[in-house]
């Protein structure tokens, strides 16, 4: 057996927990898309600036979660470790830029 397995068999990761973070992450992903939008829209951003600080406060929220919400171990939360960076990182974009846009033109006009 190698380590893979019997850290599997040791600790197994529930379908269960496994659904529930991956929906958390879901979730926040979606609600701070739409705040992202709204501050950018609110502070004027055009272009690239906009769609930059979309990644940085991606990247951010990436960050506080694999500390908060991951305790700095994803692996034990997800099936792969990198899936607090990337899952769900683009499923957002959308509902940042309608929220930047509309606020961007309700302030703008």
């Amino acid at each position: 057996m190698d380590r893979k397995e019997l850290e599997g068999a040791v600790a197994p990761i529930s379908s269960e927990s496994l659904a529930q973070n991956t929906k958390a992450v879901y979730y926040i992903r979606s609600v701070t898309s739409t705040i992202f939008g709204v501050g950018a829209g609110i502070l004027g951003l055009e272009s690239y600036f906009g769609f930059l600080f979309y990644f940085a406060g991606t990247a951010y929220v990436s960050l506080l979660m694999f500390f908060i919400l991951a305790k700095g171990k994803p692996a034990e939360f997800f099936t792969s470790p990198s899936y607090v960076w990337t899952g769900n990182a683009f499923t957002g974009l959308t509902s940042f830029v309608l929220t930047w846009t509309m606020l961007y033109g309700l302030v703008d006009a």
